[in-house]
Order: structure tokens, then sequence, then C-alpha cells
């Protein structure tokens, strides 16, 4: 039996609730939890394959392949990955950015953005301070994934920096915050298995960008975002697509962090087939 990892956002419904209703799911056991759980296990062989962070594959690319044709990815506005800010980002310079601790992919994009961007030397901290209680403690905290989406509806802060926007508007590239990939040894083990999750998923992602009402009707997420918008996060930030420019996006993405000394080497990108 396959254990899939299950990224506990808003980002990957529509793709599981493809899954699910194409196919009977079976001999899958679905585990849910936050990006940094999810490597965790993987890295551990606790899953066998995920939608995990990018920046995790990066880190032990060695023992994993990556499914084709498949990430969470943006090309602009990702609303997902958002820094708060009490000041202008510029200002940020010297001063204490708050992080969450759920994506190492996140972060290392704000260092990168921070470093090479803006050309800020910041200091950073985990914090799990709530978003009001950390505005007091720093002037800026990152936040992703659902925490983003609901604290965006509520301003916590007067500057909001899309960190999708922010790759974008400055490479032209894609930004891929995840990818579904497996750890080699479940790809000799169970090879078919893992052919065959891989082919559904391209089934369940097609299904999910053509039945996103159908699917925002019975989303659990729409209770707090609201179904226009959930549809509308969906369809306008969110890609599951990994082409040629997502890729190019990817490997500029690994070599500045490996120019910043955030990745050890430049991974090589190998994919599963």
């Amino acid at each position: 039996m396959l254990r899939i990892g299950r990224i506990d956002y808003a980002n990957v419904t529509p793709l599981f609730r493809g899954l699910t209703t194409c196919f009977p799911c079976e001999g899958y056991q679905i585990v849910s939890g936050v990006p940094a759980v999810l490597n965790s296990m993987l890295a551990a062989g606790e899953i066998d394959v995920c939608p995990s962070s990018s920046f995790a594959y990066a880190v032990n690319a060695e023992r994993y392949l990556i499914l084709p044709e498949l990430s969470i990815s943006s090309a602009g506005p990702v609303a997902s990955v958002l820094l708060f800010s009490r000041v202008p980002l510029e200002e940020l310079d010297g001063r204490t950015v708050l992080l969450s601790a759920e994506s190492a992919t996140s972060v290392n994009l704000l260092k990168i953005l921070m470093s090479k961007r803006f050309g800020c030397r910041c200091t950073f901290r985990v914090s799990d301070s709530g978003i009001v209680a950390a505005l007091e403690e720093a002037p800026a905290m990152l936040l992703i994934g659902d925490a983003a989406l609901r604290s965006s509806q509520v301003g916590p802060a007067p500057y909001v920096y899309d960190l999708g926007s922010l790759w974008y508007d400055w490479t032209g590239l894609p930004f891929v915050f995840a990818l579904w990939f497996c750890t080699r040894t479940a790809a000799a083990e169970h090879r078919q298995e893992m052919a065959t999750l891989a082919g559904q998923l391209l089934v369940a992602k097609e299904y999910a960008c053509r039945e996103r009402e159908r699917i925002a009707a019975q989303a659990e997420e729409a209770s707090w975002m609201g179904r226009e918008r959930l549809i509308a996060y969906w369809r306008d930030n969110i890609s599951y697509n990994l082409g040629k420019k997502e890729l190019d996006g990817l490997r500029l993405f690994y070599a500045y962090g490996a120019e910043l000394g955030l990745l050890s080497a430049e991974p090589d990108l190998v994919l599963f087939s």
C-alpha cells in the first residue's frame, strides 16, 4: 500500500478531490500534515510520496524522484505566501523578521528575495505566535498556507507582500513552492503502483481545473474563505503544472540558494519515469 502525504492546505484540495473522485484509491493510505512534518516523514521513510517542499527535495535530492508534470506553483501572486509588515519592505534592513515553521521553501525564498533583490540584511527567527502578537514583537512576519489566507482577510498589517509576485516580477519565471516526489526506495519497491499513481494524478489535475465550482461547493475551506474567493484562488493563483518555465524557475531558485549558502550545491532534477 502506498502511503501518500497530503498537505493540510487549501491549495491541494482540488487535486486530492480529483484523485479520490476519479479513482477508488483503495490501495492508498493518505496521511495529512503541514509541509515541514511531511518533509520529515518522507525523509524518514514513514510515507512514500507527497507534494512536498521544493527546498526539501534539493536538500536530499539523491533520495528522491520527481513525479513529472506536477507541482504547486504560481506565475505571479500566490495569495497564500505572504509577508505581513508594519513598515515598507525596504525598511526591514537590519531588523528581525519572524517566520512560520511550516515550510522551508517559503522561508528560503524570502531570504533570497531580501538579500538579492532588495539588498536587506535581516535576522530571521521562527515563531509560533499569532500574527497580531508577532507584529508586536517584530516588524514583520511570514505566513504561508491557510494561515496566510485567513490573516489576509482581517488585515493585521499595513503592508502585505506576496512572495509569488515578488519572485515573478523580478525573474519573469513561475515559482515552484512544492513538487510531487517519492523516495527512491518506494519507487524501486512499488514501481508499478507509483507509475499508476503518477498517471492518476495527471487525470486528477485535469479534473481539478475543470471542476473548481463543484469542488468548492463541497470544500470545508469555503466556510471561511467564501465560495467565490476560494474558486478565484484556485483559478488565478495556484498552478499544478511543471513545464519548462516552472523547471527554469526551480533551477534559478536552487542556484540562488547555493550562491547564498542555503544549499550545499544545486541539485539535479531527476524525474520518475
